[in-house]
């Protein structure tokens, strides 16, 4: 049917996102799915029957706006004896529907018309959407590879008085990469005096290897007064499908989100909150998450060390980056539609995390799976 074109996008440049499609597509050829960030694996079940003790007790309707206080004091809580931060549960930790609700809001919140927001490359497909819906202008910097490491001195550069916010995110989804304490030093001095507004997207805050610390901004107090800091429950306790998420921001800062978020969802899963605050009582339930997938990607780069794919290590999140330009030359978009189609992988290419496509000729894996999904996935990798 025809319909009249009335319509003005206002992102006329923004398709099905890439998750979709290799999952799509993953699906079609029955490839084995390392593209999307989820684990095929399940949850705690301790956790699931915390859920259904609570919708039995009734705890069905909805939750305060800025959810439950029962769990916002136990965040509270966590936040203080990680990172030494003090935040008030009552005022300053909102519960969000997922992280990605929760970067939406806060760029909604913040950045008006001509704001400029600095974001870094490869940079996880959520941000620039929301900049651009709020009539803000995104401002890229790629990272270095292979280390993916920020220039400072680049930032410092294109700093300017229409400078409103700086997105981060460490551990860094697609390169598993993390940012260093010296490296929230240097924020710290460039956003000094200055109206700019943090925005530290931590989701994987918990998934760090090699004996490194997550170094959040909530450690650094002239950081922490001008941040909003994104959590997620899902990606912490194997949930993703639940799309459960907290931020923390100062006083000032949780007042705007706040008055975004109740006109987006208002509140959020009200048994899954009451579950969580039980859950996270037990500090283990969080604190052992990063020996859990450092086993799992230790296991993944032992088990693919003698292919011809390059790579490093991942230092956090559970996603390995691997360099095939040794194998092809073609673009990372083309291959890894080739490595579903002929060889039965899927995997996400790194150029569409670049907004001018940059192809280095990288593809990511995700290894929070069971053992057989990655035993299966490497003898593949490993005959290619």
């Amino acid at each position: 049917m025809n319909y009249p074109n009335f319509i003005n996008s206002k992102l006329p440049n923004i398709g099905t996102n890439i998750f979709t499609v290799m999952g799509k597509l993953a699906n079609e050829h029955n490839a084995i799915n390392l593209s999307q960030g989820f684990p095929d694996f399940s949850c705690n079940e301790e956790l699931v029957g915390l859920v259904n003790k609570y919708m039995k007790l009734g705890h069905n309707q909805y939750a305060p706006m800025e959810g439950l206080i029962s769990l916002r004091k136990v965040l509270a809580q966590k936040t203080e004896e990680i990172y030494s931060a003090k935040y008030d549960p009552e005022t300053e930790i909102t519960i969000t529907s997922g992280a990605t609700q929760a970067i939406y809001t806060a760029i909604s919140a913040i950045i008006k018309e001509n704001d400029e927001v600095i974001v870094f490359e490869p940079a996880y497909d959520c941000y620039q959407p929301a900049i651009e819906m709020n009539g803000g202008k995104t401002i890229y910097l790629s990272l270095k590879a292979p280390t993916y490491a920020i220039d400072w001195e680049e930032v410092k550069k294109i700093i300017n008085h229409r400078t409103k916010m700086i997105i981060i995110n460490t551990p860094h989804n697609p390169t598993g990469s993390i940012m260093s304490a010296r490296d929230m030093s240097k924020l710290e001095k460039l956003t000094q005096g200055t109206d700019i507004v943090i925005l530290s997207d931590e989701v994987y805050e918990h998934i760090i290897f090699d004996g490194f610390e997550h170094q959040s901004v909530a450690r650094f107090p002239k950081l922490a007064e001008r941040s909003i800091i994104v959590s997620s429950f899902g990606k912490t306790f194997h949930t993703t499908g639940w799309k459960m998420g907290y931020c923390v921001a100062p006083e000032n800062l949780m007042a705007e989100f706040r008055k975004v978020h109740q006109f987006l969802v208002f509140s959020c899963n009200t048994p899954i909150q009451h579950a969580l605050a039980e859950f996270l009582i037990n500090k283990d339930n969080y604190l052992e998450l990063g020996s859990f997938y450092q086993t799992k990607r230790d296991y993944f780069v032992k088990l693919i060390k003698n292919s011809k794919f390059e790579f490093e290590p991942s230092s956090g999140t559970y996603f390995q980056l691997l360099r095939y330009k040794a194998i092809s030359k073609e673009k990372d978009t083309d291959y890894a539609v080739k490595l579903i189609k002929e060889f039965g992988i899927a995997s996400i290419p790194i150029s569409v995390f670049y907004h001018e496509g940059l192809d280095n000729k990288v593809l990511r894996f995700c290894f929070a799976k069971k053992e057989e999904t990655l035993e299966k996935a490497a003898v593949i990798l490993n005959g290619i």
